[in-house]
């Protein structure tokens, strides 16, 4: 194989691999599961800038999360 075909087949530098890497949150495999770390601290961040501590709990999945953060993200213009 070419390089350059590898190149092509790669799904990292394909700016279109042609999957669904990009699910909704609600089709999440994993949305169940509780937030991660990063989240909780991200989204903990965004509601204290937003001024909005009601967006964070601590005891929400991986799904609410991302919702939250979106939201949160939204509302501060990001």
């Amino acid at each position: 194989m070419r390089e350059e075909d590898l190149d092509t087949a790669n799904p990292k530098t394909d700016p279109d691999p042609g999957s669904n890497t990009e699910k909704p949150v609600d089709q999440w495999v994993s949305g169940g599961e509780p937030m991660t770390g990063a989240q909780a601290s991200y989204l903990k961040t965004l509601s204290e800038e937003a001024g909005d501590a009601g967006a964070f709990a601590q005891d929400i999945t991986k799904a609410e999360a991302s919702k939250r953060i979106d939201a949160l993200k939204a509302k501060l213009g990001r």
